[in-house]
């Protein structure tokens, strides 16, 4: 079987090239601005920009590329911002979403990187979530409400949303669970063709296989331990703490148990991925060289794994097996988001005001077509003047 060309839709448009680079230049760099709250929220932003506001893509198609970014290595939501730029811009696109996201982040931690290495101690650091946090549940709330209605149209994609929405909460990791969803899907739509078969294994291998203790640190050596995370990281931010304390902490000592969870509440309180705490640590190891080295290369996998999926995608819709895979895939992302969205509302409404915040902001979300930049706005000013009135 052929693989559908990848083709370059900012020349397939009737906008210009320039204007679509532009326009998702914009777009992301705003993203990673206002980008407060985790993958979740980052997610449910970028559905209510290039679905709701732009139709750049619809709801179903949105989701597909969540779950796609989500069965890879690496910050599921930065990856969606490459497939997304890649949609609207093309390859350029690819480039220009994904740094536009992530520099703000970047360039925000390393100022804190830069206070904490001078001082010695931990920055002052205005947590404003207080009232960000809230509004980014009516966001994500209202985005599995919409994806929901355009996902879930028969029994089998109810079944696997809810089953993966289950899985999440009972801590099934999120790649097997998407996994098993495209298998369940697959072996259902093709349930008179298919056979039992052998079971399926599959194991993930770190590239480095061994390190040692206060070994001296190079910037080749911090590249490759941090192209490796980037290469073999499943989860969330935590997920992502225990890379780093195995690999820096354990294994290397080239960070105290302090620094790194002072990395980690740097990356969980400022906006845009939390891989940006790569920044911070690599500051720490080795300074702005260290940072700069860590970031580039505990990202650089993620563009590579979607300019590869971007040539497959398409492919797999126009073939029923992989079309159905993709199907179960989609639906599974659904209970994920449904997953993410129970857990985050028991961190982030924790008193009446703040459930009044969330309740006001998912109702205007339903009301109006507002821009969610500006919600996120006024919750970054609620957090302000609780910050000071508390």
């Amino acid at each position: 079987m052929r693989l559908v060309p990848w083709s370059d839709p900012a020349r397939d448009g009737t906008s210009s090239s320039a204007s679509k680079r532009r326009e998702v230049a914009l777009l992301f760099a705003k993203l990673g601005v206002i980008g407060f709250g985790g993958p979740a929220a980052h997610i449910a932003l970028m559905r209510d920009e290039v679905v709701r506001r732009r139709g750049w893509i619809d709801d179903r198609e949105f989701l597909e590329l969540v779950g796609v970014a989500t069965l890879i290595p690496g910050p599921n939501s930065t990856e969606l911002a490459i497939h997304l730029g890649h949609r609207r811009a093309g390859r350029s696109g690819l480039l220009l979403a994904g740094l536009c996201f992530i520099t703000p982040a970047v360039l925000i931690v390393g100022f804190l990187a830069w206070l904490y290495a001078g001082n010695g101690s931990r920055p002052v650091i205005v947590d404003l979530r207080y009232g960000v946090l809230p509004v980014i549940i009516a966001i994500v709330g209202h985005a599995v409400y919409s994806l929901g209605r355009a996902v879930c149209s028969s029994a089998i994609s109810m079944v696997l949303a809810g089953g993966a929405f289950a899985g999440f909460l009972a801590g099934v990791p999120e790649f097997a669970v998407l996994l098993v969803a495209g298998l369940a899907c697959l072996a259902w739509r093709h349930r008179g063709l298919l056979r039992p078969q052998s079971a399926l294994g599959f194991a993930i291998w770190p590239l480095a296989t061994e390190s040692r203790a206060h070994s001296a640190v190079s910037l080749q050596r911090l590249f490759l331990v941090f192209l490796e995370i980037g290469s073999v990281l499943y989860g969330s931010g935590y997920v992502l703490l225990a890379f780093l304390e195995s690999n820096l902490v354990v294994h290397r000592s080239w960070l105290t148990e302090q620094q790194l969870l002072d990395a980690v509440a740097v990356g969980q309180v400022t906006p845009g991925p939390v891989f940006s705490t790569a920044t911070f640590v690599g500051w720490q190891i080795h300074g702005a060289s260290g940072a700069a080295v860590a970031t580039i290369a505990i990202f650089l996998p993620s563009f590579v794994f979607v300019a590869f999926l971007g040539r497959i995608v398409e492919w797999m819709r126009l073939h029923a097996w992989a079309h159905a895979f993709l199907e179960g895939v989609t639906a599974a992302s659904l209970g994920l988001m449904a997953g993410v969205l129970v857990r985050l509302t028991s961190t982030a409404v924790d008193g009446v005001l703040t459930a009044m915040i969330a309740i006001v902001a998912l109702g205007v979300l339903v009301r109006t077509k507002v821009n969610s930049a500006w919600l996120v706005g006024i919750g970054l000013l609620i957090g302000a003047v609780h910050a000071f009135v508390a």
